[in-house]
């Protein structure tokens, strides 16, 4: 897969890194020479381009229009917004994940903007701590532009009214589906005959409308 980044920055370059050493074709692309090259000795598969990823001669020197994936990814919120509206407009990249710097701005990274993903790393972190302390509560982790489905998260309580279910019987919400069970060091792909048990921490995708009815099915 060929995947575009705009920045250089240490976020960029880590997602860089592992996306090269998941055998991946990276074409970099950053204002800044020093930034941009840190990479640059990393081999074929990285490419390296000095210009401003908000102009379109900078993206066509890029051939953005070969890229499964953009990530915009520079500390600049109105910069990953012009380069994510390019990248679907102009050069409809099918893909299109942007970061999201200032959490009052998130609003905007929508499908208005190109963008798919929107990534807000305080919004990942505080649920992060609300899935670490939180037993018995639907916690949203994730947020999908697409569908305006979200991966939420609950920890069930011993006096869930689920545990001791098989997934089999429980009736979930329409457009909601249960992805995996994390029962302590094991991940478990649901199936009809896996029972629940207390302390099991259930992902789901889920429709944003249908989360109070997941909650009341998973609650005490």
């Amino acid at each position: 897969m060929r995947v575009a980044i705009a920045g250089a920055g240490k976020v960029a370059r880590s997602i860089a890194r592992e996306l090269l050493v998941n055998g991946h074709e990276v074409q970099l692309i950053d204002r800044d020479p020093t930034k941009a090259g840190a990479l640059s000795s990393t081999g074929d598969v990285l490419n390296v381009l000095i210009g401003d990823a908000c102009e379109i001669s900078v993206l066509d020197a890029a051939e953005l229009g070969s890229c499964q994936v953009l990530v915009a990814a520079t500390g600049d919120d109105k910069v990953n917004l012009v380069v994510s509206l390019l990248a679907k407009t102009e050069y409809g990249v099918p893909r299109v994940v942007a970061r999201v710097n200032h959490p009052k701005n998130e609003w905007m990274f929508d499908e208005a903007w190109g963008v798919d993903v929107a990534v807000s790393t305080p919004r990942m972190l505080s649920a992060l701590v609300e899935e670490a302390v939180s037993i018995g509560d639907l916690v949203r982790l994730f947020t999908f532009r697409q569908g305006d489905a979200n991966l939420v998260e609950m920890t069930l309580a011993p006096s869930s009214r689920v545990v001791g279910s098989r997934v089999g019987d429980l009736s979930w919400p329409v457009d909601t589906a249960l992805v995996a069970i994390l029962r302590g060091s094991r991940v478990i792909t649901p199936s009809a005959d896996d029972t629940l048990e207390a302390g099991d921490e259930l992902m789901f995708v889920a429709n944003e409308a249908q989360e109070p009815a997941l909650a009341s099915i998973l609650s005490v």
